[in-house]
């Protein structure tokens, strides 16, 4: 359920934090990729779950929903191996001058945040990248870009916009990483030992519990912010070259006056099915990734 601490000298004790956090983060993603592409779809404004389903399902085939799954493994490659990873290594060494206690919470959430800034800041490209092909189809034809893959979408991207639009968007983006990681790293750790020390749970128990705890609050704590980042990072110039949000406070006063703040929880129940599964599946992959390191002494 932790990394604990290395066995052994070398290369592989540092890496294996961020190995193990981006494998499991990949083998997520490729589970709840159609989810995901729904609930962007939904935020784009394109109607309920079921109706956005059944229009994609008609007009683009099945297909549709596994659209942008090369820009979402590449983000999990990125962003995941780095906040998992970093937190593993930040929480590992706060242990250690802790002279090996648990951590209070708020040492927890602290640690939660700084990896999922080092994340977000790893990984902006590609999540600019999956936004931009999963709301590709919904634009004019004029207006599409027609992304093959995430390479060529940031190929693009740097060639057209320049290499620093790689990272559009990044403001919003880092800061709904830190409420999401404060959110699922933190409860889980403090879930892990609340589960073991006060109920005496199974291993089992106590890691699927853990995760549906870390889930919830990964999804509560930062769907306004998502909701922010994908308005800035599909946004398109009008006809005389003007964004419709100058920044992602603009964004926000905007949307607030014109929906008030429930609008921030625009798809709130696709989003916390789809943010709470994929926190469980990759703290439950990455669970059983350990296990097996564990058996072939890794």
């Amino acid at each position: 359920m932790g990394e604990g601490k290395p066995k052994s000298s070398g290369v592989w004790p540092t890496v294996k934090p961020f190995v193990n956090g981006g494998a499991s983060g990949m083998l997520a993603t490729c589970v709840i990729q159609p989810v995901d592409m729904i609930k962007v779809r939904m935020q784009l404004g394109q109607g309920s779950a079921v109706q956005v389903t059944r229009a994609m399902l008609k007009n683009e085939g099945i297909g549709a929903l596994y659209k942008g799954l090369s820009a979402g493994l590449l983000r999990q490659a990125t962003y995941t191996t780095a906040r998992l990873g970093s937190f593993r290594i930040l929480t590992n060494k706060a242990i250690a001058a802790n002279d090996g206690k648990p951590l209070p919470l708020y040492q927890k959430a602290l640690c939660g945040l700084t990896a999922g800034a080092i994340g977000a800041c790893v990984g902006s490209p590609a999540d600019l990248s999956l936004i931009r092909m999963q709301a590709d189809a919904t634009l004019p034809l004029a207006q599409r870009r027609n992304y093959k893959n995430a390479f060529h979408a940031l190929y693009r991207i740097s060639s057209d916009e320049g290499v620093l639009a790689l990272w559009k968007g990044a403001g919003p983006t880092v800061v709904r990483a830190m409420a999401l990681n404060m959110g699922m790293l933190a409860s889980y750790d403090q879930s892990v030992e609340f589960f073991r020390d006060n109920l005496g749970l199974g291993e089992a128990s106590i890691v699927v519990g853990a995760s549906a705890v870390s889930g919830f609050f990964a999804a509560a704590c930062s769907l306004p912010f998502d909701y922010i980042k994908t308005q800035i990072q599909k946004m398109q110039p009008d006809a005389g070259g003007k964004y419709p949000y100058t920044g992602s406070l603009d964004c926000a006063m905007k949307t607030l006056k014109s929906g008030g703040p429930l609008k921030f929880y625009t798809g709130f129940p696709v989003y916390c099915v789809r943010i709470a599964p994929h926190v469980m599946m990759t703290w439950i992959f990455l669970n059983q990734i350990q296990k097996l390191e564990e058996s072939i002494g890794l």
